[in-house]
């Protein structure tokens, strides 16, 4: 499926790589194409080091959507992997002997310690994983746009990113047995000494609402009528061999890929620096190889987007570079 469809017909398409490669340029400026061919569009940046308001030439502020002056049915986020971990406290930490006013009676009892540490342990990278969960849950809300586009961190991030919804799952999926397991257990024990009403948790709703989102939201990550990935490199050796590694991982999370996109190329003019010239040559015959490998054999479409004279930033440069996607 050719790009321009792409951007018409489905509803998220993530743009990927290695860093450096112009990821960024190349979402934003097919954001603006999509959007100014009537589709109400986001463009989501789950990079880190965000760049993506460098790119439009705006501020965005962590976290808050930002409708781009200028564009009409354009909208812009950056996710904070910090943001809204806010809703998430507590849904990991259980203290028993809290819950049950016993801390002064029973705070020595080895058993209930042990539990109360086993119950407030975090897998590594839980904040990353519940960030991530929010950009899933955030997929499977009901909203006002026809296309999400992805705009992800570099090759390496990306793969844990996409391998974040099987992990993620089976944590919360353990952690909601274990919560009632243990809460029928210290409820029991509580009513033998008290009668205090038991204060109302909902954490158990919220793990399970986003467990249900994550489920779906793979869903639709792995639906060719849904999802696309579009990957960006750069005509140079290391790019070709990472390149070939993510699609390996692609394709191991069943995740659709569309297009390939290799930016950056010198243009054949005679005037051309001998530095300049020795660069085409390069990455001609690497532009060989990679028309071999991956449109010939894996049979995805190529497009190359040229070495500009300016630096891809702001409205005017985006649309140049997006016409050249497209075309």
């Amino acid at each position: 499926m050719e790009l321009k469809d792409v951007l018409l017909n489905l509803k998220i398409v993530m743009f990927g790589g290695k860093g450096g490669v112009g990821k960024t340029s190349c979402a934003a400026s097919s954001a603006i194409w999509a959007a100014e061919h009537g589709r109400n569009t986001l463009i989501i940046s789950t990079d880190p080091a965000h760049s993506l308001g460098d790119s439009l030439g705006v501020e965005l502020l962590p976290g808050i959507p930002t409708l781009i002056e200028g564009i009409e049915n354009l909208t812009a986020l950056e996710i904070n992997p910090k943001a809204n971990m806010a809703e998430f406290q507590g849904l990991t930490n259980i203290n028993p002997l809290e819950e049950m006013g016993m801390e002064d009676m029973m705070g020595g009892m080895s058993l209930l310690g042990d539990l109360e540490d086993l119950t407030s342990m975090n897998p590594p990278g839980i904040d990353e994983a519940l960030a991530f969960g929010k950009i899933l849950e955030f997929i499977e809300t009901e909203h006002d746009f026809d296309l999400v586009i992805f705009d992800t961190a570099p090759t390496g991030h990306t793969l844990r990113f996409l391998g974040l919804p099987d992990t993620l799952s089976g944590w919360i999926g353990k952690l909601i047995k274990m919560r009632v397991k243990l809460g029928n257990m210290f409820g029991a024990i509580k009513r033998m000494f008290t009668r205090e009403e038991k204060k109302k948790d909902n954490s158990l709703d919220v793990l399970e609402k986003l467990n249900q989102s994550i489920i779906n939201a793979k869903d639709d990550l792995t639906n060719p009528i849904k999802n696309s990935f579009v990957i960006v490199m750069i005509p140079e050796e290391m790019a070709i061999l990472e390149t070939g590694r993510l699609l390996n991982e692609l394709v191991k999370y069943e995740i659709p890929v569309s297009n390939i996109v290799v930016n950056q190329l010198y243009q054949d003019t005679n005037r051309l620096c001998d530095f300049c010239k020795t660069r085409r040559e390069m990455q001609q015959k690497n532009l060989s190889k990679i028309r071999e490998v991956f449109k010939d054999k894996l049979n995805k479409i190529l497009i190359e987007v040229p070495l500009f004279k300016g630096e891809i930033r702001e409205y005017e440069k985006l649309k140049e570079m997006g016409e050249y996607l497209i075309k």
